[in-house]
């Protein structure tokens, strides 16, 4: 049975590109970087061209990247190993109520230590403005953590704007900004955004599980969190995963051209509005002001499990929310104060470029199927 795809905010495919040079670094390129002899070396080349590369698709200096095991790794090195660095900067926190699970619980763990941490609402129009960053600024604040695009349900957070208002309003604080559902399929550049840290994650833009970087800017100091050994910088102890961070690499020069992909989505996210419209009784949770590649929606009266069990068995695939919940209720909807009925419900739908309208008629088609078949609740 064919199946289609509509699950890329969880994860994606690998490139056959990034897959073969996983395999090559795997039979050619096997010695470890870190040896001095001649496998060595070209092992140590091959990261190097990989770390270019990567550089290359958020606009930074190669030498300001630190690979990780994955976003989740980068964001706890960034906000826990930039706190410990600068622990008597301040004990002040800013975040977004809505961010992934790794971010929120680096910040629980600040609160546990005694920070204090202020996390933001999104307003009505689901985005985090930066006035509201501005506003809960404070001369003790070490730490200003927000993210890119919501990877439940698209919010754009204008970290354009949101950057230069903490530097105003709290200029010793250092900003960091998970990306993770941005890079890859926005245009972004670390200097324009004027960022001191930023994650991304290589399976999330067509690269292998396991490997993920964090931008760390020019005088910018993070303490390590993982010790043994001064590999990346002395940052993250162990050998490198040389396979993981050359398919990364990969990965990153295979990027489609960003205005190709742009409309791409918007002609997706229109076919799936317009079809969303068409069917009884399904809500549309994305805001406004949200990227075309993530959508959040409900069917009220029937459980997301429910229905995301009656699409699997058709052959298409999409989830409830963020994977790291594991199927447990949405904390950036219960966040949103959306009522009960409809986080139970939550659907998410994202796309990468290689999804079609048809994929989007098919999901369509089976999502009518279900809400005529499944008993509501």
């Amino acid at each position: 049975m064919e199946y289609v795809y509509l699950d890329n905010a969880a994860t994606t495919s690998v490139y056959p590109l990034a897959a073969k040079k996983a395999m090559e670094m795997m039979t050619v390129y096997y010695g470890n970087p870190s040896s001095l002899h001649t496998l060595g070396i070209q092992a140590e080349q091959q990261l190097n061209i990989a770390r270019e590369q990567v550089a290359g698709l958020i606009g930074c200096r190669s030498d300001a990247l630190v690979f990780t095991s994955g976003g989740t790794e980068a964001n706890n090195l960034a906000i826990l190993g930039s706190i410990e660095a600068r622990s008597r900067a301040g004990r002040h926190v800013i975040t977004s109520a809505v961010e992934h699970s790794s971010v929120s619980a680096c910040c629980t763990e600040l609160e546990h230590r005694g920070y204090e941490v202020t996390r933001l609402v999104p307003g009505q129009d689901g985005i985090i403005s930066a006035e509201q960053v501005a506003d809960a600024c404070r001369s003790d604040t070490v730490v200003v953590s927000i993210m890119a695009i919501n990877n439940e349900n698209g919010a754009h957070f204008p970290i354009d704007r949101i950057v230069p208002a903490v530097r105003r309003s709290a200029p010793n604080a250092l900003i960091h900004c998970d990306a993770v559902q941005a890079v890859g399929k926005l245009p972004i550049s670390v200097k324009k955004l004027d960022v001191d840290l930023l994650t991304a994650s290589s399976h999330k833009l067509h690269g292998p599980k396991g490997c993920g970087v964090l931008y760390i800017k020019r005088g910018v100091r993070v303490l390590p969190r993982v010790f043994g050994g001064n590999h990346e910088r002395g940052l993250r102890a162990g050998t490198e995963a040389s396979p993981l961070i050359a398919a990364f690499g990969a990965a990153a020069a295979s990027v489609p051209h960003f205005d190709r992909q742009r409309k791409l989505y918007d002609s997706l996210k229109k076919r799936l509005a317009d079809g969303v419209k068409a069917l009884n009784d399904v809500r549309w949770l994305s805001p406004e002001k949200s990227v075309s590649y993530i959508v959040s929606i409900s069917v009220p009266g029937i459980k997301s499990e429910t229905m995301l069990h009656f699409l699997a068995q058709h052959g298409v695939y999409v989830s409830s929310g963020s994977a790291c919940s594991k199927g447990k209720q949405s904390p950036v909807l219960k966040a949103l104060k959306l009522p009960e009925w409809v986080i139970d419900s939550a659907l998410r739908i994202s796309f990468t470029h290689t999804n079609t309208i048809n994929d989007v008629d098919r999901f369509l088609e089976v999502l009518e199927q279900g809400i005529l078949t499944l008993a509501r609740s």
